[in-house]
């Protein structure tokens, strides 16, 4: 193809043939490159920048060692959609994760949130990989509803097209995967065909994660094999035997920072029914560093008494050898409390538990007859329980594979890393109660407001949400709702713009039960408030007067202010706390408030707040 340009004798060209006949697809790609960057490091360029007349240049260079690898000039790389709906922005980071092992396979992907995008649009694309969580009672993302309700109900030609999906879930909610599952039913129904099976993931999805896009890049390699072709290679100009600095250590979900707890305070005064915590845990040292309206990560234990629990109802000792997958070995007592979850009763561990013990009571309770019987049995049962209804007779290893892996709990940041610098802190609400006769508590809770005290050490890693962030105009209002434990990302939001002197004014519904006890931050909020860092300061506490007054009859009380600083001040709105009950009386009030005050219908105000939402106007982080 290029006889002129081709310097190398026949032997040479036999020889080179030869080894590159090994060589896969994305390894010839990166060798191509390689070539053209050593080659470019012995012809010298002119004081313009460019090789001296008769020098053949890099794309002839590129062509001709192209030319060496066959089939490899015409290849075109193939293109691929990469979409995802997410809630607390795991399904985005595994998105942005494929995206990116994509460029580097060569591929020409798009990355797509579900909110950025309608269902014709997907006839554009000939591959479409989607990655999803499912929210709530078997709910989308609440950025992908839209998405999702027009999906489920158009009538979209996707003929030709090739589809997986990726389903993000927790097993201790019965519709497990639900959003993922409807949209892998829906792809199929509209005539797309599916590349690899969708893969239903846990609480611990990387594993789920490797598994799928492995099958997922090699089915892609088997529609077009050299379709790396196109990909830009590393230049390189040396042999490779430059000094290569030992990367710096990265702390992150897989590799979590031990931070020390400098600071273990509850904040409800004596004689609350609660019990809120506020941590500080300092990041000296490990380089970690985040935005407000981020989360934290923690990686907890479980209780000392809850493990002793189980191993009595089960009768093992707890010094037995077993085998924690992708860990190793340990005492069965190390892996009940550092590594495996003993209290989430899902229908998956009862459905194990039932074919381990033949149980024809749980074989009975666990038929597609009786769903809500079963809901009604799991509701304050532990796996402990599930032991003395039918007595536990396997061996200990019996007893880890029966059990998933203990899952990280995410806690949203209640600080400014500006105003508290290698610093951040959390506001907890320690969960404690009492079923079946025995007392109970939250995991990750009681795991931080009883075993984490000053000078201990926890296991931390930021989690990013990018779907909760400050108007990047400081000039701009904010609203921000947030009960209880919800104050804590506003804790955080009011810091950072008292440290960046924000202009544009802010205004906080906060509520909870008692306002001499219950009050968090009581004394920092007024001191903002002084300072004009805080706006508008409103509160509701339940439990002070007969009738019970929440953050939403504030709102309705404030609801012509409100609305003026939305629709004619362009305020962001958002909300963080309970996702079951406060969330959706929060926006159901928003609705009222735009059909009051804003003269709008119902359905046009639904479709106001929905644009809000599309513009990043209107956030939640709720749970």
């Amino acid at each position: 193809m290029f006889p002129d340009l081709n310097p190398l004798d026949p032997q040479q060209r036999e020889m080179l043939q030869k080894s590159l006949g090994s060589l896969r697809p994305e390894q010839l790609v990166w060798l191509s490159g390689y070539l053209s960057g050593r080659a470019s490091s012995f012809l010298p360029e002119n004081s313009q920048g460019i090789l001296p007349t008769g020098a053949p240049a890099a794309n002839t260079l590129q062509a001709g060692a192209a030319a060496l690898i066959p089939g490899a000039s015409a290849a075109v790389a193939l293109k691929l959609l990469v979409l995802y709906g997410t809630e607390s922005g795991n399904a985005e980071a595994l998105a942005d994760k494929f995206f990116k092992a994509s460029k580097k396979k060569g591929y020409k992907p798009t990355l797509k949130n579900m909110s950025d995008i309608s269902p014709a649009d997907l006839k554009k694309h000939d591959n479409i990989l989607t990655i999803v969580s499912t929210w709530g009672d078997g709910e989308p993302p609440e950025s992908a509803m839209s998405f999702y309700d027009s999906f489920m109900k158009d009538d979209v030609d996707l003929k030709g097209i090739n589809f997986s999906v990726l389903s993000l879930g927790d097993t201790s909610y019965e519709k497990f995967c639900q959003t993922g599952k409807d949209f892998d039913a829906r792809f199929e129904a509209l005539g797309a065909t599916r590349l690899v099976d969708r893969e239903d993931c846990d609480v611990d999805f990387d594993d789920n994660y490797d598994d799928w896009s492995t099958k997922v890049f090699g089915k892609l390699a088997e529609l077009q094999p050299a379709a790396s072709a196109g990909i830009a290679a590393p230049a390189a100009a040396d042999a490779g035997f430059a000094y290569t600095a030992a990367p710096a250590v990265v702390f992150d979900k897989k590799n979590p920072f031990p931070a020390e707890v400098v600071a273990n305070i509850n904040l409800n005064g004596t004689g609350s029914a609660k019990e809120t915590v506020h941590l500080e845990l300092s990041l000296e040292g490990s380089s970690l560093d985040y935005e407000v309206g981020d989360a934290l990560g923690v990686v907890s234990e479980n209780a000392e008494d809850v493990v002793l629990d189980c191993l009595a109802a089960s009768k093992l000792k707890g010094d037995e050898s077993v085998e924690v997958k992708k860990v190793g070995p340990m005492t069965l007592k190390e892996a009940l409390k550092k590594h495996l979850d003993i209290t989430a009763l899902s229908r998956k561990v009862v459905q194990a538990y039932s074919d381990l013990t033949n149980s024809e009571q749980l074989t009975d309770i666990l038929s597609d007859d009786r769903k809500e019987d079963f809901k009604q049995f799991t509701y304050g049962r532990q796996i402990s329980d599930l032991f003395g209804i039918t007595p536990f007779t396997g061996s200990a290893q019996d007893l880890v594979n029966l059990l998933r892996k203990l899952p990280p709990r995410l806690y949203s940041i209640a600080s400014s890393i500006k105003a508290h610098p290698e610093e951040v802190h959390l506001t907890v609400a320690a969960v404690r109660y009492e079923t079946f006769g025995k007392e109970r508590k939250g995991v990750a809770s009681t795991f931080l407001a009883d075993d984490s005290q000053v000078g201990d050490k926890v296991l931390v890693y930021v989690h990013k949400n990018k779907n909760f962030r400050l108007p990047e105009d400081t000039n701009k209002p904010i609203i921000m709702v947030g009960p209880g434990t919800g104050i804590a990302p506003f804790r955080a939001f009011i810091e950072e713009r008292a440290e960046t002197s924000a202009a544009g004014d802010a205004w906080l519904f906060f509520g909870d039960q008692r306002y001499s006890y219950d009050f968090l931050y009581q004394l920092e909020l007024q001191e903002h408030l002084e300072n004009g860092d805080l706006t508008n300061l409103d509160v509701a506490f339940s439990r002070d007067q007969p009738q019970k007054v929440y953050v939403q009859n504030r709102m309705s009380e404030k609801g012509k202010e409100l609305w003026d600083w939305i629709e004619n001040k362009g305020a962001f709105f958002y909300v963080c706390g309970d996702a079951e009950r406060m969330a959706g009386d929060v926006h159901d009030t928003l609705i009222k408030i735009a059909q009051e005050h804003g003269g709008k219908s119902e359905e046009d105000a639904i479709a106001y707040f929905e644009n809000l939402k599309k513009d990043k106007r209107y956030q939640r982080d709720v749970y």
